[in-house]
């Protein structure tokens, strides 16, 4: 009888268990996302051009790969047979066009919907469509899925996100699916094996110290994080929200600073500025190859917080060739002088080098203790590597 019933459980825990495409985000995801700039005023126009610059601007070479269109393409309703139907007005051409096209540029498709009844802004949501849903962007070559968690009623976090990852799976195409569920029940411990990626907090808003009823400036977000670090690893990401670099609401300091963290973060880097418009200085802060290679770096470590000093920040990620990051975050209205005393932190055993990330140059060793300028919302970005 014993061994009966461990039988019956062993299938029915096997029955529950979330499916997910394994390996498809061993390092956090790169691209672009409309929603940041566009909202729903979006059309397949845009995107091509969007796409194109992407090859161009050599955004594709440094790692961002999926173009994603957010909220907004579909139309009101779905068709007589129950599928959801792109915007004619918007997407012409359809979806699958669309993916074409953006495949044929090196890059891959994503899009957005919602585990509730309705989007956020009202289109067609995907409860009770999921499998169907699922079917139909494996025939238009999606290859990214946002999932948002508007008009959700009652419905169990979990078991909805699942049950959409289960038809993903069962479509058999892989794609790579993001929650969009805000933290609200915690995500971070339960969607592991159903997700690559899930939302920490509500929206990020181009600001860096604002709060509103439902955006975030990243002053916020950031803090927001705090804690977090032992649930992100290779394949499921904690995700602080898309960039706001080069938008109008932050200086070009601020944007900086914002790439800055989430890069230490290991957070998933989709853009979110128009890049028909992005200056080369927005251009050169999104490609750093130093930057990014610390987001990308495949220990897969998001940063902790090492200090919280008034207006002081520091941020600490270990690298998988033994180097760390080190991120001063000065919050302030005011510069300051960091000095930096090497022996207070104690994880570093032996000498590095300390290469500043954003003057790419070596400054010298962790021999000799250094006094720097640091400007009101400016960050120290240093990796430190060991000497042999």
């Amino acid at each position: 009888m014993k061994k009966t019933a461990v039988l019956i459980v062993l299938l029915f825990s096997s029955s529950i268990h979330a499916q997910k495409f394994e390996g498809l985000a061993l390092t956090p995801p790169m691209g672009w996302n409309s929603w940041n700039t566009f909202a729903v005023n979006i059309h397949e126009d845009m995107v091509k051009q969007i796409a194109d610059i992407m090859v161009s601007s050599g955004m594709k070479d440094a790692g961002y790969e999926y173009v994603v269109v957010d909220d907004g393409w579909e139309a009101p309703s779905r068709d007589s047979s129950g599928n959801l139907v792109p915007d004619p007005n918007k997407f012409p051409h359809g979806m699958k066009a669309l993916a074409d096209y953006i495949h044929s540029k090196g890059l891959k498709f994503g899009i957005h919907n919602c585990a509730g009844n309705t989007t956020c802004n009202g289109f067609p949501g995907g409860r009770g469509h999921e499998y169907q849903d699922a079917r139909l962007y494996a025939s238009w070559g999606v290859d990214y899925l946002k999932y948002d968690w508007c008009d959700h009623g009652t419905a169990d976090a979990h078991e909805t996100y699942k049950t959409m990852g289960d038809a993903l799976y069962a479509a058999k195409r892989p794609v790579v699916y993001s929650l969009c569920e805000w933290g609200s029940s915690k995500p971070w411990e339960w969607a592991k094996d159903v997700a690559h990626l899930w939302r920490t907090t509500g929206d990020i808003t181009d600001c860096y110290n604002c709060q509103g009823e439902y955006d975030l400036g990243m002053r916020f977000v950031l803090k927001l994080q705090d804690g977090l670090e032992k649930y992100a690893g290779p394949d499921h990401w904690n995700d602080p929200d898309m960039l706001e670099v080069g938008n109008p609401g932050l200086s070009l300091t601020e944007s900086r600073s914002h790439f800055s963290l989430w890069c230490m973060l290991a957070a998933p880097l989709m853009a979110g500025n128009d890049l028909r418009k992005m200056s080369p200085e927005v251009l050169s802060i999104l490609t750093n190859k130093d930057a990014l290679s610390i987001d990308q770096d495949k220990l897969g470590k998001q940063a902790y917080l090492y200090m919280d000093h008034l207006s002081k920040l520091i941020y600490v990620k270990e690298l998988s060739d033994g180097s760390w990051a080190v991120c001063w975050h000065n919050t302030g209205d005011q510069p300051y002088i960091q000095r930096i005393n090497w022996k207070h932190f104690t994880f570093l055993k032996g000498e590095f080098e300390i290469k500043d990330i954003w003057k790419n140059q070596v400054i010298g060793t962790t021999s000799k203790n250094i006094d720097v300028n640091i400007d009101s919302h400016d960050v120290l970005f240093y990796k430190l590597t060991p000497r042999k």
